[in-house]
């Protein structure tokens, strides 16, 4: 059982729905589901009201899905113009469950924005728009507006190149907004061809995985992305199954 997070829309945003409402792209859930776990979506809060850790410890994973921009106050920077909208709330209390979750080992997943934040919570920071930085090409539109094909360099011997089983992944983009300086027990492990980070572990932690691609959006029709979701629902199983430690 993987939780999940997932992202809030507005009231009214949604063509016949008056209310606000909580969505999560299927994608993530179909590759859980593929790979033999079931993702449990979670609801944003205050972590301030939530014993995150309790929270956590109900879990045997914790998948961090893509989403809006983070807020940039949250790793020391002033707004820039081309940063998006950010919910600060969703922000702390996903940075809340990573950090929570790496202190009780839990596996984590963490995809484009969770990419982000994994290194937000590790004290590294971001660049906020990259199409500003010379030479890079194009990454997709963000927030599921379109995707680019990139390829990634994998760094040999990471548990990403051991997960996806080769050095070298198409994977398709939708982001504007990038690591910058890397956060504290943090490695890079993959890089788009212009130099962009596009992967991140923590070597020292549970299996800790996190990629700035979308592996989701064919992981049904690409076996190499499948196998990214297939480790970590190894991993998290390992981590339930106590004669498996």
């Amino acid at each position: 059982m993987i939780a999940t997070t997932s992202r809030r829309i507005p009231a009214e945003r949604i063509s016949n729905w008056l209310e606000p409402a909580q969505a999560l792209p299927t994608y993530y859930l179909d590759a859980l589901h593929s790979a033999g776990g079931i993702g449990a979506s979670v609801v944003s809060q205050d972590p301030a009201d939530v014993d995150v850790a309790a929270f956590v410890a109900r879990f045997d994973g914790l998948m961090v899905t893509g989403g809006l921009d983070a807020d940039p106050s949250l790793y020391g920077r002033a707004v820039d113009p081309a940063t998006g909208m950010f919910d600060t709330t969703a922000d702390r209390w996903e940075i809340a469950l990573i950090q929570a979750a790496r202190r009780a080992r839990k596996p984590v997943l963490a995809i484009c924005r969770g990419h982000q934040l994994l290194n937000i919570a590790g004290g590294g920071t971001l660049h906020q728009h990259i199409a500003d930085l010379p030479g890079i090409g194009s990454h997709g539109i963000p927030d599921g507006g379109g995707g680019t094909p990139n390829t990634m360099i994998v760094e040999p011997g990471s548990r990403l190149a051991e997960a996806v089983g080769t050095d070298g992944v198409i994977g398709r983009c939708h982001h504007h907004q990038a690591v910058d300086s890397v956060g504290e027990d943090l490695v890079v492990t993959a890089r788009s061809a212009d130099g962009i980070i596009e992967g991140l572990e923590a070597p020292a932690d549970a299996w800790t995985v996190a990629v700035q691609w979308h592996p989701e959006d064919s992981a049904r029709n690409d076996p190499i992305q499948q196998r990214l979701f297939d480790a970590f629902v190894d991993a998290c199983r390992a981590d339930g199954d106590p004669t498996a430690r």
